[in-house]
């Protein structure tokens, strides 16, 4: 039986964020994905002797994605991708839609996600040698149940952005960047009350934060059948958004816009 090379742990910041670091247990070299804070990495760097931080990877400009890049660059020369953003420190490579790169010896494939920010890309890593899935490294853009607000971009933006993340293949294991499950799956409860896989789904979340347990990753089969915003199509979403606004809507766009603007004051 082989065991697998690539691993992937969390790392807590600030009251809901997290830290990725993705990591080849071969080689003991790690990679960061959105360090807003470099103490918890430079804490677990220090508790896990030979290992050596060699990439920080970026998905947008949000200080609490980027504020630890400065003093983790200082304390381990890693290199920094990002996208192209004057307000991100310390770049080292900037990125482009599609562009294919190499982390720690994962081949990565760079996805622009415009909505939440303008400048936000998500990586995708797919599945190669003895992995067992592909990863999505989604920053603000998904959540488990639910998606980042609109701040910078269009809801159509955000909505293409969000149809670029459904194609993906269906395994996929999808790394968010907050702990907002318990929340999001209460507003998807709200908007779909008859499916009943989302409402297993919260309770079983619940469950786990009450044990101080972390809700995360989920995977894109599960937000297919839980995420009302990768549901905008169907009929019952449509039906409870139009209610909501006593207007009947149509299009899966002014579904996705209307569910999203009912979300920031849920």
């Amino acid at each position: 039986m082989s065991i697998t090379m690539f691993e992937v742990e969390a790392l807590s910041a600030f009251s809901d964020n997290y830290i990725w670091l993705i990591k080849n247990k071969k080689t003991k070299q790690v990679a960061a994905v959105d360090p807003g804070d470099a103490e918890p990495v430079l804490q677990w760097l220090r508790q896990h002797s030979g290992w050596q931080l060699t990439n920080i990877l970026i998905t947008h400009h949000h200080h609490d994605h980027t504020g630890g890049i400065n003093t983790l660059k200082q304390h381990t020369k890693a290199i920094v991708l990002a996208p192209d953003n004057p307000s991100i420190p310390s770049k080292d490579i900037i990125l482009e839609n599609n562009q294919l790169i190499n982390i720690i010896g994962k081949k990565v494939q760079v996805i622009a996600v415009p909505g939440h920010t303008l400048d936000h890309i998500v990586y995708f890593f797919p599945k190669q040698l003895d992995d067992t899935t592909h990863w999505l490294f989604s920053g603000d853009t998904l959540f488990a149940g639910g998606c980042g607000r609109v701040f910078e971009g269009t809801m159509e933006q955000m909505y293409q952005s969000l149809q670029k993340i459904n194609q993906l293949p269906a395994e996929t294991t999808i790394y968010p960047a907050h702990e907002y499950t318990v929340s999001n799956l209460k507003f998807a409860n709200t908007v779909e009350p008859t499916n009943y896989k989302a409402k297993k789904l919260l309770e079983y979340c619940i469950e786990l934060r009450r044990k101080q347990q972390i809700t995360l990753p989920t995977t894109l089969t599960l937000e297919q059948q839980t995420n009302p915003f990768l549901r905008c199509h169907l009929e019952s979403i449509r039906q409870t958004a139009s209610y909501h606004i006593k207007q009947e809507l149509q299009s899966p766009i002014e579904i996705f816009k209307t569910i999203r603007e009912w979300k920031n004051n849920f």
